[in-house]
């Protein structure tokens, strides 16, 4: 079975927290805070890998999480990063954010790599919080979760020719004829149901890579058929290699080139326009005259740029220079953006927005408040709600962006619990000394 897109869920990994710790050491009774910073969480990372050639093995594994870090120690220890998880996908895949339709990466050529969902910043230890007035701080921060997300992996196939036609055109036949590929082929439309890829030898070290993908049907371009499966995988081809069966006659085979010719226009415009060489299969069926005639009165009806070739994919016979004549458009057509980068070593990397945003919304919940912000619910996993201090900090902070003053417009009285990313509150406006209070902390603190 080829698979060719699929959903996955990624978790980066949580940054490790920092330490709280003292310095002791038996000549240095107050020598102060010496907590080091937790590790970094794992990335989730796509890889490509010329070796796989579907997404099949996301079939039964869909759910990806990176490891966590590492704790910070005391003497400042750093705490160990945590260990990305990598998935490894065939070249030519693209990865969407399947919530917003963002693209995030194109991973166009073998070896290159994208972070797909990144890990949570470690948290820092109570060093980082010594002050002149404050000597002996007891304060650390949690780290940061990492970026939890839905994605959409898709598989564009990449390949110099892509041979297209009408179910039962001989598409097949001729990838096996050129390049000793061995998909599957019998005498009824629809035989492919999924892309095959052949590589054929054009000597002195030359070699170029066809696709046959399925065939197509009326309609393709709105997904009737395998029509969008069929399309999709022609983006990335530099030649077009048109088959019509000439068995069914002049009429039938003008009908065929026209109808796939509309689809892919109605698909991109880009698609129809690319280079291509149009191949009247299954000469061998018919009688040589009718064949020339054929190929002549065609030539009349149909763009004089077009080059129009007889074969019989089944004998062989035409099918040399069928592949030298795709293979001189080939070179006199310029690479894509995304074929040129991969050539060069490189590869499309889309990245969103940098940084938090800072916007926050409160809305009541039944009894409760619901406060949702990215910011906010960073700031609420980052701090060690256990800790006084830590706490009494985060009530000024939420104070001082406003939080307070919204909860109040929207009806928030004393008692009332407020919900904050996974945190719950319970409100207590000014003038009481405190804002929020954690249900972690005890009445009388």
């Amino acid at each position: 079975m080829f698979l060719d897109e699929v959903e996955v869920s990624v978790c980066a990994g949580r940054g490790g927290p920092g330490s709280a710790s003292m310095h002791r050491e038996k000549f240095a009774p107050r020598g102060g805070p010496d907590g080091g910073d937790g590790g970094r969480g794992g990335d989730v990372v796509a890889e490509a890998d010329s070796s796989l050639n579907s997404l099949q093995r996301f079939q039964l594994s869909r759910s990806f999480k990176a490891a966590s870090g590492g704790a910070g120690g005391p003497s400042r220890r750093h705490g160990a990063d945590g260990q990305s998880s990598i998935l490894s996908v065939p070249p030519g895949t693209l990865a969407w954010d399947a919530a917003t339709g963002q693209l995030l990466a194109d991973l166009d050529r073998d070896g290159a790599t994208a972070v797909l969902a990144q890990g949570g910043k470690g948290g820092r230890g109570n060093v980082h919080f010594a002050s002149p007035t404050h000597q002996a701080p007891r304060r650390r921060e949690l780290g940061e979760p990492g970026v939890t997300r839905a994605i959409r992996l898709e598989l564009r196939l990449i390949a110099d020719i892509g041979l297209v036609g009408l179910p039962n055109a001989g598409k097949s036949t001729l990838l096996a004829q050129l390049t000793g590929a061995r998909p599957k082929i019998a005498a009824y439309p629809f035989t492919t149901l999924s892309p095959n890829l052949g590589v054929a030898d054009m000597g002195e070290g030359r070699v170029l890579t066809l696709a046959d993908v399925p065939g197509l049907i009326e309609g393709a371009h709105e997904g009737a058929g395998l029509g969008l499966a069929f399309l999709k995988h022609l983006a990335r081809t530099r030649v077009l290699v048109h088959l019509v069966d000439a068995s069914l006659g002049e009429d039938a085979s003008i009908a065929a080139y026209r109808q796939v010719t509309a689809e892919m226009e109605m698909h991109s415009p880009e698609l129809s326009a690319k280079p291509t060489v149009l191949a009247l299969n299954k000469l061998d069926l018919i009688e040589a005259g009718e064949g020339l005639r054929l190929q002549t009165r065609l030539a009349e009806l149909l763009p004089r740029e077009l080059s129009i070739l007889g074969i019989s994919a089944t004998t062989g016979a035409g099918c040399a220079p069928l592949l030298a004549e795709a293979g001189r458009l080939l070179n006199r057509t310029p690479l894509g953006t995304e074929l040129a980068e991969a050539e060069s070593g490189g590869f499309r990397l889309y990245q969103g927005p940098r940084g938090l945003s800072r916007e926050y919304s409160v809305e009541r919940v039944g009894d409760s408040f619901r406060v949702a912000g990215e910011s906010l619910e960073r700031l609420i996993a980052v701090t060690d709600l256990d800790d006084d201090s830590s706490v009494i900090r985060l009530q000024r902070q939420l104070a001082k962006i406003g939080v307070e003053a919204a909860l109040l417009q929207a009806g928030a009285q004393e008692g009332d619990e407020v919900q904050i990313g996974l945190e719950a509150f319970t409100f207590y406006p000014d003038p009481a000394p405190a804002g929020l209070r954690s249900d972690h902390e005890q009445p009388g603190r």
